[in-house]
C-alpha cells in the first residue's frame, strides 16, 4: 500500500471529515451513538476526543517505516481508537446536566387554563396514586422512574431533574401537565395522554412536585409556586 505523511494526512482528514464538522455532524454522532446525550456529555466527548488526538501522538510514531511513512490502516486503526475513547467518555459521564436553567415554553391555548384541582395539594391519597404511576406500580405502560429515576435523580440522558427547585419552580402546573399530555418536541420525553386520563396526570404533577417543591403549590392568582395553603 502507498504510503503518505501521516500527521499531515490525519490532520486533513480529520479536518474534513463531514461526521466531525459542524453542529450538524455532532448531532447526529450524539444521537446515534449515545442515545441523546446532556451538554455536560457533550463537552466530555469532544474534550475526550480532542485530547486523544494529543495524547495519542506518540502511537502513531511507533507505525512508522523506515522511510517516515505511515500506512493508511495504521491511520484508520488510530481514528477508531480516538472514537472509542471520546465514545466512552461521551456515553458514560455523569448523568443528569441539563444545560442552563431557562423558563419552559408557555403551554399552548388549550392547556393554559388547566390546573390541578386546589383540593388535592394537600392530599395524600392522591399523592400515593401519584407515586404508584410513576414508579410503573398502577399502570403497565407508564413508568416515569425508567427515566427520570425513582427518587427524581435521571437515569437516562436528557430527562429533567424534579430535585432542582431552581428549575422546577419555573413550570407552572399547566405546563407540567402539558408535557405530560404532548410531550417534549425532539427529545425522548413522549406524550401520555393516550395512556393516562386527566386524572392520572394532575396526580404524576403532584407527586413529581414533591421532589423538588415539596409542601408548594401552584397560586394561579400569583402565577408562582407557594407555600400550600396560600393564596
Amino acid at each position: 500500500m502507498t504510503g503518505f505523511r501521516g500527521s499531515e494526512y490525519l490532520a486533513e482528514s480529520v479536518d474534513s471529515w463531514a461526521g466531525f464538522r459542524g453542529e450538524l455532524g455532532r448531532t447526529v454522532l450524539n444521537r446515534r451513538f449515545c442515545g441523546g446525550v446532556t451538554p455536560q456529555q457533550k463537552r466530555f466527548f469532544w474534550a475526550s476526543f480532542a485530547y486523544a488526538f494529543v495524547i495519542n501522538a506518540e502511537v502513531l510514531s511507533l507505525f512508522k517505516q523506515p522511510n517516515g511513512l505511515i500506512t493508511m490502516k495504521c491511520v484508520l486503526t488510530q481514528v477508531m481508537l480516538v472514537m472509542g475513547i471520546g465514545l466512552l467518555a461521551g456515553c458514560t459521564g455523569e448523568q443528569g446536566g441539563e444545560g442552563p436553567i431557562v423558563p419552559p415554553p408557555p403551554a399552548p391555548a388549550e392547556y393554559a387554563d388547566m390546573h390541578m384541582p386546589e383540593a388535592w395539594w394537600a392530599d395524600a391519597q392522591k399523592l400515593e396514586e401519584g407515586r404508584k404511576l410513576f414508579l410503573g406500580e398502577a399502570n403497565p405502560d407508564v413508568n416515569c422512574a425508567s427515566c427520570h429515576g425513582k427518587d427524581g435523580k435521571p437515569v437516562k440522558a436528557g430527562a429533567t431533574d424534579f430535585r432542582n427547585p431552581e428549575r422546577m419552580k419555573l413550570y407552572s402546573d399547566s405546563v407540567w401537565f402539558w408535557r405530560i399530555a404532548e410531550g417534549v418536541p425532539n427529545t425522548k420525553m413522549k406524550g401520555w395522554k393516550s395512556k393516562l386520563s386527566d386524572d392520572d396526570r394532575w396526580k404524576l404533577v403532584l407527586y413529581e412536585r414533591s421532589f423538588g417543591l415539596s409542601g408548594k403549590m401552584w397560586s394561579v392568582e400569583k402565577q408562582q409556586w407557594v407555600d400550600a395553603g396560600a393564596k
